[in-house]
């Protein structure tokens, strides 16, 4: 790792940590893709210098990298983590489907990872996140006493379903519903679609 003589702060005088790159890059493959992760305009948003980068990263790929760790830390393994409070594999099921399915209207980070899946850094980390997510779900429908096969085979529907929302989302959004009402009917009825 290349060090410079000092950290780095940010705008607000704090210390800024691998942590903050990460972000910072992470939130810019939301608004522009792989592109838009460049370390000038990056230590501009985060108030910072380039030195301050340098301290943390060897380059660009190490904090696509990081940011990429981060986006499956916080989108998959944390999530996970949290549905397990519950007992239920239906309530987590539930749970997990709303949770997922209403964010999905607004992440604009898988879609540009989705939309970058071909490229040799995000490809092996979409490829297991999307298994770990199909894995998790069908460990639940396994729970409700599914057969291996069908258990699979309901989780892989589900979990394209949440992909095919995301893609709705971000090329016809007037498709899905506006009205909160209309949305909390149509995130039940659709989860009363999967739960046997």
């Amino acid at each position: 790792m290349v060090r410079s003589k000092h950290q780095g702060q940010g705008a607000s005088g704090a210390r800024l940590t691998a942590s903050d790159w990460a972000q910072a890059a992470l939130t810019a493959i939301g608004e522009g893709g792989l592109a838009a992760v460049a370390v000038e305009p990056l230590a501009t948003r985060l108030g910072a210098t380039k030195g301050s980068f340098y301290w943390h990263f060897q380059n660009r790929k190490a904090l696509i990298e990081a940011a990429l760790r981060l986006w499956e830390r916080e989108h998959t393994e944390m999530i996970i983590s949290a549905m397990e409070a519950d007992p239920d594999p239906a309530a987590r099921l539930r749970r997990l489907f709303t949770l997922v399915v209403g964010y999905s209207r607004h992440d604009r980070i898988e879609i540009a990872l989705m939309a970058t899946a071909d490229d040799p850094m995000v490809a092996p980390v979409v490829q297991g996140v999307t298994e770990r997510r199909v894995a998790y779900v069908a460990a639940q429908f396994e729970q409700l006493g599914l057969p291996v096969g069908e258990a699979r085979g309901r989780a892989l529907l589900a979990v394209s379903v949440y992909l095919g929302h995301i893609q709705l989302a971000h090329a016809a959004p007037e498709t899905l519903p506006r009205d909160s009402g209309e949305w909390e009917r149509h995130l039940s009825g659709m989860v009363d679609t999967f739960l046997p």
